[in-house]
């Protein structure tokens, strides 16, 4: 069988027609372009060779070159209002030079000068008018320029910070002396020579080991900034030095007079850091893997993840306000919107994008894109402006466009997610439940959560285990496990209107098997708590376990929550969306569902099967003793007929009955069979199979049945299981059969019940009446999902059930289905309820149990 793992990406593919117009292509002599920079006028080019090339804006004619260092250029820096260009260089200098004469103007060594290894990146701060250096050693060296190098020079102060030049500062041949920044052999203190002024950077000037890797990119980040392009020099404003390394971290320093101090590192995990770029608080770290790890500054979280292709390097990023821009190995430009949807991709380079910035054309309001590659091209790219971005006709502005980008990520993660046939039940698609379990951990990694993969049986399929962690705020936070299943039920192409494993939109519905149970729900809850953290307002952390095998009895879920219940940490409450309204409209709640016991019963007569013409008459057949037997469990009014069966049945309350006349009034149906539908206890006969081929002349030797109870409160489980086991033996020993009697407990499922008077409750009522503006409906299910009373015991803590299809979606059968707008409104519900939880619409955080077993259970009716 081949299998196929999907792209990880929950991101749009770019339309092909997408990519912006190629303005003009500079063919460099550096080979391959290592580093770009612009002002208003040029384009600055540092490359494989030892030059600087400098590119006239207007004509895209080459200027001039800037010669004198002696190895590639690895970086290039401006100094805007001083009008310097700095570049940093493999031969362990950096040089500063005019943009205005193009003249050399200091030659700046770091300490240790070949010692610090080669010189990767650089960034400026126009405040303390300080450069920051990052070095291959791992250092991060500076230099002050508050005062002017020729002023440190003829002050003649004991700790010089100037290096001692072989040539210019030594002392006559004659009288043997070594270089001597005292020395005066030279007309004057300022002669034209000493112009350059060959620059040391003290030893006090040094942070040794800032990373455990080389310190491949840096940039400075004001703490008030207006805008991502914002030029305006404020002298009040705190800079911060961020730096990224190949110890896979990005650190934030505060930029003070005497260097900077770590304020905080952001763990990265996706290779080495290689490119970084800020808009406004929240900064983007590109790295090895072709990720692109996205953090706001303010809270220190991590926000989104976005997968630019795995396995690629991410080597430059641009930022054009709210979009960002990524370069990556195979040659590839993406463009991403301000929630990070891909809405741009092309191929710009015939070898890796090593730069790129975004600067102004020479043309007025015109914006471009700059890059550098190793195929030796720097290209120009007409990209958008924020004028036409605001000029444009309504239909076609972006920015309004944005606040539908969810949906879109919701949608189109849905249809991947889809795509991949998770049947638990065939062993076929073992490997298809694993890769589902994959796919999952990535994309809910993407959308900003911590993720991991949890072991069950040897041959289970795995847990998803992911946290959105949320904004740590005066009080504790709350945390909410949310808990579904990545599998699904087989999907036989027949009776289908399309092919169930692709998503297929018709009339405001989403078909295909797992888009309302369960795969539409979990991407629903994904993206609503991605959102939030987008907006930097999630305040919970919210935990998914996403098991893989709900569909065929949840074996191991519980063994492998109870040993990773560490990792997964304190609950506070626990929520589902596992199920469907009781019918069209309005919306509704489930707050309880049945628990169920599966048996299978076998009679055996201990021989092969026999002709029915030969034997028939002469022998107790396996047959007549399964009808009888099976006849024994319920009564001429189809009561279930195990001894105590019905005597620890809740008793209904009155506020039921009126719950009960409520719905009934809404689905037509009588108030007695929702009745018996939810809060009685059934049994069912599912099967009747037998040996040999099942021809009418053959006596089986072997009738096996499967057969359920469904129970409700306060039934206990094991004593229900028991009962049915002994009312079975015994009825068939009252037989006198000489045939044998097996049973088999195969699998059972507790009742859950939930609270309509609790507070957590509350919140989701109150969050669902916000949007749907009207009372949502309380309801209860027929059946059963084995793990939530299990997980209630676990966490000590209540659950919660927020089904989000409608009755018509026709779960487990042919043409399944989710609408639109409930995938749409079931996602702003959530962002709703977990914004009502942060704001305090909870209960006390205790960790107190009120599972069903506990003497203290309130029942919802009373």
């Amino acid at each position: 069988m081949n299998i196929k793992a999907p792209q990880a990406s929950v991101s749009k593919p770019a339309p092909s027609l997408s990519s912006p117009r190629l303005l003009h292509s500079l063919r460099d002599e550096n080979q391959s372009i290592l580093s770009l920079m612009a002002d208003d006028r040029h384009i600055f080019v540092g490359g494989q060779c030892q030059d600087i090339s400098v590119w006239d804006k207007q004509s895209y004619t080459l200027r001039t070159s800037l010669r004198g260092h002696t190895g590639s250029i690895l970086a290039l820096e401006l100094a805007e209002h001083k009008q310097w260009l700095f570049s940093a260089s493999g031969d362990s200098t950096v040089r500063i030079w005019s943009t205005e004469t193009f003249n050399a103007i200091h030659v700046l060594h770091p300490y240790l000068e070949t010692g610090a290894g080669d010189l990767f990146s650089l960034a400026w701060n126009p405040v303390l008018r300080t450069v920051y250096v990052g070095c291959q050693n791992t250092s991060i060296q500076w230099f002050n320029f508050s005062r002017s190098p020729q002023e440190q020079f003829c002050s003649g102060t004991s700790t010089p910070t100037r290096k001692v030049h072989k040539f210019f500062d030594s002392y006559p041949q004659y009288t043997h002396k070594p270089a001597d920044l005292l020395a005066n052999n030279l007309s004057g203190c300022c002669s034209p020579l000493l112009d350059k002024n060959v620059i040391q950077i003290p030893a006090l000037n040094v942070l040794d080991s800032a990373h455990f890797g080389y310190i491949y990119c840096m940039t400075v980040m004001p703490s008030r900034r207006t805008s991502s392009d914002d030029t305006v020099l404020q002298l009040d404003t705190t800079y911060h030095l961020l730096t990224g390394s190949g110890d896979e971290t990005v650190k934030i320093w505060t930029c003070t007079s005497t260097g900077p101090i770590l304020k905080h590192t952001f763990e990265c995990n996706h290779g080495a850091v290689l490119s970084l770029a800020v808009m406004g608080d929240t900064i983007f770290a590109g790295c090895q893997d072709g990720y692109v790890q996205v953090f706001d500054f303010e809270t220190r979280t991590l926000v989104r993840t976005i997968i630019v292709q795995e396995n690629i390097d991410v080597l430059s990023l641009s930022m054009l306000h709210s979009e960002l821009y990524t370069g990556s190995a195979n040659g590839q430009i993406q463009q991403w919107s301000p929630t990070f949807n891909c809405i741009a991709s092309w191929s710009a380079h015939e070898g890796s994008v090593l730069s790129s910035i975004v600067t102004h054309s020479y043309q007025a309001n015109a914006i471009v894109l700059v890059s550098g590659a190793n195929d030796g091209f720097v290209k120009i790219w007409d990209i958008d402006s924020p004028s036409k971005a605001t000029s444009a006709p309504l239909s076609e502005k972006r920015l309004p466009e944005a606040e539908d980008d969810s949906h879109d990520i919701m949608t189109y993660a849905l249809s991947i997610f889809v795509s991949i046939p998770s049947v638990s039940s065939d062993p076929l698609h073992l490997e298809d439940c694993r890769q589902a379990a994959i796919w999952l951990k990535k994309c809910l990694h993407q959308l900003g959560a911590g993720s991991t993969l949890l072991p069950t049986s040897e041959h289970g399929s795995p847990l998803v285990l992911a946290t959105f962690h949320g904004t740590q705020g005066k009080h504790p936070k709350p945390r909410i496990l949310f808990y579904g299943h990545y599998d699904v039920i087989s999907a036989p192409r027949d009776g289908w209107d399309s092919d169930p494993f692709t998503v297929t939109g018709r009339n405001g519905y989403l078909y295909g098997r797992g888009v309302t149970d369960n795969k539409g729900p979990i991407m629903a809850v994904a993206c609503a708590a991605a959102e939030l953290l987008r907006k930097r307002a999630l305040g919970v952390d919210l935990v998914f376990l996403i098991e893989g095998e709900e569909e065929t009895g949840s074996a191991g879920f519980m063994d492998a929550v109870s040993a990773h219940k560490s990792q997964i940490g304190d609950i506070d409450a626990i929520l589902l969306s596992n199920s469907t309204w009781i019918t069209e409209y309005p919306p509704c709640i489930t707050y309880g569902l049945r628990g169920v016991v599966h048996a299978t019963v076998g009679i055996s007569s201990g021989i092969p099967d026999q002709h029915s013409g030969i034997e028939g008459g002469a022998r107790a057949e396996p047959m007549f003793d399964m009808i009888s037997l099976l006849a024994t469990l319920t009564d001429s009014q189809r009561k279930v007929s195990i001894p105590d069966f019905y005597d620890r049945v809740r008793p209904q309350t009155e506020d039921e009955k009126q719950l009960y006349e409520l719905l009934s009034s809404v689905t037509h149906s009588p108030a007695s069979v929702l009745s018996s539908r939810w809060r009685e206890p059934s049994l069912t006969v599912h099967n009747v199979s037998v040996s040999g081929p099942g021809n009418p002349t053959v006596i089986p030797g072997m009738v096996t049945t499967k057969l359920s109870l469904r129970i409700v409160p306060d039934q206990d489980l094991d004593t229900i299981s028991r009962a049915l086991v002994s009312h079975l033996n015994a009825s068939f020993d009252a037989f006198g059969s000489p045939n044998k009697l097996s049973v088999t407990i195969e699998h059972t499922a507790d009742w859950w019940l939930g609270d309509l008077d609790d507070p957590w409750f509350k919140a989701l009522e109150s969050a669902v009446r916000e949007e749907w503006s009207v009372e949502p409906l309380c309801i209860r299910e027929g059946g059963s999902i084995p793990s939530v009373p299990c997980l209630e015991k676990m966490f000590r803590c209540r659950a919660l059930h927020l089904p989000l299809g409608q009755s018509s979606d026709r779960a487990h059968l042919p043409n399944e289905r989710i609408s639109l707008a409930n995938l749409q409104r079931g996602k702003a519900v959530l962002e709703r309820f977990l914004t009502k939880v942060a704001d305090g619409c909870r209960p006390p955080l205790s960790g107190t149990s009120t599972s069903h077993n506990d003497e203290d259970h309130v029942d919802a009716g009373s």
